[in-house]
């Protein structure tokens, strides 16, 4: 059980993740930078906030549902929530779908994030989700989501890993990888100059041409 003041964004486990130095850039050090990949992000979620609810087809569609779960300590809004008939119709069953403007990722960050988001509404509203879906803007499909036993436990672990790395209030040490050319923020981050940051003994000595092991 958490208190209000140890809340996290919902997103935080997608950033965390993804990397864990881009979590804490943004979310203890409040780094954020726009750039053509998070401005279509942003227009993506816009849009699909713009109407509260609608429905389609018998399908009740409410959008920028806030959302919050005691368990994880977290909350932040769905992007839209599907509500569709049960098999006997007697009642609403939540089916969430969130909004990414890139592709699938290779590893669960973006299904985490999902699964996040099922846990606060079977909170809220006291049912049981067992799928949902994530749209992508560059494949223009919806990846279908099953909130498997080991997915739902990856989450709540994740939940608690960032809940313990934003505590402990220290932003780990850039290490390039492939990924970094996805990232929002990594004009900020420096991956590959951080990397090679040598300390001020380092470059005097490298100056005044001692090696390592003449030190």
């Amino acid at each position: 059980m958490y208190f209000n003041d140890d809340f996290l964004q919902l997103s935080a486990l997608q950033h965390f993740l993804f990397c864990q130095r881009q979590c804490a850039l943004i979310h203890i050090e409040q780094v954020w930078e726009e750039n053509l990949f998070t401005a279509e992000g942003r227009v993506m979620h816009e849009k699909a906030h713009e109407e509260q609810f609608e429905t389609k087809g018998g399908v009740r569609i409410e959008r920028g549902m806030p959302l919050r779960s005691e368990k994880l300590g977290l909350n932040g809004k769905a992007d839209i929530v599907e509500f569709h008939r049960s098999e006997n119709g007697k009642k609403l069953e939540p089916f969430p779908v969130e909004y990414k403007r890139g592709k699938p990722k290779e590893n669960n960050c973006d299904k985490v994030q999902l699964c996040a988001q099922s846990i606060c509404l079977e909170e809220m509203l006291g049912c049981s989700i067992s799928n949902g879906a994530i749209f992508y803007g560059k494949t223009h499909r919806r990846l279908d989501v099953e909130f498997t036993e080991e997915l739902r436990k990856e989450t709540i672990e994740a939940a608690a890993k960032v809940h313990e790395l934003i505590k402990e209030g220290e932003t780990p040490k850039a290490l390039y990888s492939r990924r970094c050319g996805m990232c929002s923020i990594i004009s900020v981050c420096m991956p590959k100059a951080m990397e090679r940051k040598k300390s001020v003994t380092d470059y005097l000595m490298q100056s005044i041409g001692v090696e390592d092991g003449e030190k």
